[in-house]
């Protein structure tokens, strides 16, 4: 390693950005919950399609939401929105290659084969049974693609110092608003992924998850969605 990187990292307290977040009660507690919502799905999952070759999408999913929580607890934000797009990517790219298993091989083997969120969400609106209903219902689409849009703006830089300031290394220290507005997103993200496997997995696979976790992702959500749904807590 040389002398210039050496002296940049350890210009950094690490550990002294890890206590920030961890001596926030209230943000760390906003974080864990963020990636709980993801491991229950991931499980409920794994658990109702033992064997499908796209399981290893939510399990990419689950990674990539710990790298977002540890960026952010490192007070890297903007590293953080990126690991927060892939945490979506990979829920979309589940519920598309699970019933597309010949372009699953594709992309596998294939490396220019590529299938867009919009692709993705099409082909939801014009095959998944009663999709078009339940997204309008929850507004879903509207607000994934506002989220995106966001995201992809900040990690792509054409929102100039958006969840990052200073110029060097040494400048990577935490702040209030930065870790705020970056678990807001989280926040965000962690109920489109929801929404996402309402519309989608679930409209199959509800019957089979556990009444623990159908009582998670059912806390709170109103009655009319419910119905709507059709999803029971038993």
């Amino acid at each position: 390693m040389t002398t210039s990187l050496s002296k940049a990292l350890k210009s950094v307290d690490w550990n002294e950005n890890v206590d920030f977040i961890c001596s926030k009660d209230a943000l760390a507690e906003r974080i864990h919950a963020c990636n709980m919502r993801l491991a229950v799905w991931g499980r409920q999952i794994e658990k109702t399609e033992t064997g499908t070759p796209s399981l290893s999408f939510i399990r990419e999913m689950q990674h990539a939401g710990h790298h977002a929580a540890c960026l952010i607890g490192l007070a890297l934000y903007k590293p953080a929105a990126a690991s927060m797009r892939t945490v979506l990517e990979c829920a979309l790219y589940h519920g598309y290659f699970r019933v597309h298993i010949a372009e699953l091989a594709t992309l596998v083997r294939d490396d220019k084969y590529y299938v867009s969120k919009k692709e993705i969400v099409d082909f939801f609106n014009k095959h998944q049974p009663g999709f078009v209903a339940v997204q309008s219902k929850l507004g879903f689409v509207s607000r994934l693609d506002a989220w995106y849009s966001k995201t992809s703006a900040i990690v792509h830089g054409q929102i100039p110092g958006a969840w990052s300031k200073g110029k060097a290394v040494s400048e990577f220290v935490p702040d209030d608003l930065l870790a705020e507005n970056a678990i807001s997103h989280f926040e965000e993200l962690a109920m489109l992924v929801q929404e996402f496997f309402l519309c989608t997995t679930a409209q199959e696979h509800w019957s089979n998850f556990s009444t623990e976790a159908k009582k998670f992702i059912l806390k709170g959500m109103p009655g009319e969605t419910k119905t709507l749904l059709k999803l029971d807590a038993a």
